[in-house]
């Protein structure tokens, strides 16, 4: 998990999935070495949480590749904080869930 962004009206988080690492010892295996087992199917995504409404969206799948273009993009050539905020702002019409603190 990385934050890409963070002011006071809008956080990026870039989640990244995990390998998950197995208790499974098999029988080529020297004791303390673990297996390490990657997903099928690893997904990526992204969480950008509109601070003044108080909501998050998480973006997967399309979406998520979509907002890594706008990404590569913004590398390519910077944008004014100004910029970043109106495109952030279009994704945080999406959001329907609250934010819940743990």
């Amino acid at each position: 998990m990385h934050t890409l962004y963070d002011s006071e009206t809008y956080s990026v988080t870039h989640m990244l999935a995990n390998a998950v690492t197995a208790e499974v010892q098999p029988d080529d295996m020297k004791a303390g070495e673990q297996l390490l087992i990657v997903p099928q199917l690893v997904r990526h995504g992204f969480e950008i949480v509109d601070k003044r409404a108080n909501k998050e969206v998480y973006l997967d799948g399309s979406w998520a590749e979509l907002f890594q273009q706008q990404i590569s993009a913004w590398q390519t050539k910077t944008p004014t904080q100004e910029e970043v905020e109106d495109t952030l702002e279009q994704y945080a019409e999406l959001a329907q869930n609250p934010v819940v603190v743990h």
